[in-house]
């Protein structure tokens, strides 16, 4: 064999680990239900706030500033308490849906550091048709 053969077989195997290592960081999303029988493994969910007033978001940065409880509903509308170990999101009761990142522990999913949360929130240049037609109205 050339030594350009074996260079070039090198750089295959290389590539093959390299993509078959960044295959264990693919996630799907799962829904509540499916992240309780994954119990002790990192999912990522979508869901929405629950805003009821029966379940208030938790975060009192004298007491402990790395901690925040709230709960939320997945789109098969399962409901679930959330911990999430650091501060609270920025607006986060103005969010449309958030992409939950972390673990199922019995009925509560935790979100460590290391994980993560996104807020999707909605955007502020969507048109109001309200706004609009008052604007209309006032020229």
């Amino acid at each position: 064999m050339k030594k350009i053969h074996i260079v070039a077989l090198v750089c295959i195997g290389v590539v093959i680990a390299v993509l078959i290592s960044m295959m264990g960081d693919l996630s799907t999303y799962e829904t509540l239900a499916s992240a309780k029988q994954k119990e002790g493994k990192t999912v990522t969910v979508i869901a929405k706030l629950d805003k009821s007033p029966q379940t208030p978001i938790e975060y009192n940065a004298a007491k402990n500033a790395n901690y925040t409880s709230f709960h939320v509903i997945d789109s098969l509308g399962n409901k679930a308490k959330v911990v999430y170990y650091f501060e609270k999101p920025f607006d986060m009761e103005k969010s449309e849906r958030i992409v939950l990142k972390g673990k199922m522990k019995g009925d509560v999913f935790e979100i460590t550091r290391k994980d993560g949360i996104l807020i999707k929130c909605p955007s502020k240049y969507k048109d109001d048709p309200k706004a609009a037609q008052n604007n209309l109205s006032q020229n």
